[in-house]
């Protein structure tokens, strides 16, 4: 009878568990995948489902009703703006600072350090549509930097975010790419390719932001892992995939 009462009890709380929806910035598709499985070891009962995209086009979902509990940005102007609006209830937030670098093929024999005149050797330059993906803005004011954006335009392929762009030039779909220094760590792009961090007078700084939805603003669990980003756990596995970690948070 203690046996029946006991799964009894562990349906019922696996039944209470809430699932926390976050809409993520394509850069963190590693580094929020680890943090959210910490989490869940630290908070069994709740469960973290993960949606990646471009930063502008997951404000537009959030705008149009998405049911998302939080938005992490790229880009803090997003988080800001949806704040202003009503969308975001919590004071915008910054958890990190992006940085963008310059990817190739081990096998290309291309060398990215090179840069730009690498450019002038690729028949295809992945960068993300600036249009929406805080990465290929940075990307495009970077090539702006040097001179050559122009000179390449013709050149360039555009990824719908920061992840489809690593993933052209990853495939070889495109000979060189402007990427997140976060997917660049990651074990499957390391063990594929090399990379050259573009420096970071060359563009604005890539500020992410973060916050709660309209939509969570009654959710303790969005709550609980909205804290929990602000821990030594969250900052050390952030730091591992490169992003710089803001003053505050250290």
């Amino acid at each position: 009878m203690l046996v029946v009462i006991f799964w009894l009890f562990l349906a019922f709380k696996s039944s209470m568990a809430e699932v926390i929806r976050v809409f993520a910035a394509a850069d963190l598709q590693y580094a929020l995948k680890e943090i959210a499985q910490e989490y869940m070891k630290a908070n069994p009962q709740d469960r973290v489902e993960l949606v990646f995209g471009s930063s502008g086009k997951g404000a537009i979902q959030i705008r149009k009703g998405a049911p998302y509990h939080l938005f992490f940005s790229a880009d803090m102007k997003y988080v800001e703006e949806l704040h202003r609006e009503g969308y975001i209830i919590t004071q915008p937030k910054a958890y990190a600072i992006g940085r963008i670098v310059v990817w190739v093929r081990k096998d290309s024999g291309l060398d990215p350090s090179n840069f730009p005149d690498v450019l002038f050797r690729a028949n295809k330059i992945a960068i993300a549509n600036w249009e929406h993906a805080p990465y290929g803005q940075a990307a495009k004011e970077a090539l702006e930097s040097y001179g050559v954006f122009e000179k390449v335009k013709n050149k360039l392929v555009l990824g719908e975010n920061i992840s489809q762009t690593a993933s052209y030039v990853y495939s070889g779909a495109a000979d060189v790419g402007i990427i997140a220094l976060s997917l660049a760590l990651s074990p499957t792009m390391k063990e594929k390719g090399k990379y050259w961090l573009i420096p970071q007078e060359r563009h604005r700084p890539i500020v992410q932001g973060y916050g709660i939805t309209k939509f969570g603003e009654n959710s303790p669990s969005a709550k609980r892992f909205y804290n929990f980003i602000e821990t030594k756990t969250a900052r050390d596995i952030l730091l591992k995939y490169g992003f710089f970690v803001p003053k505050e948070r250290q």
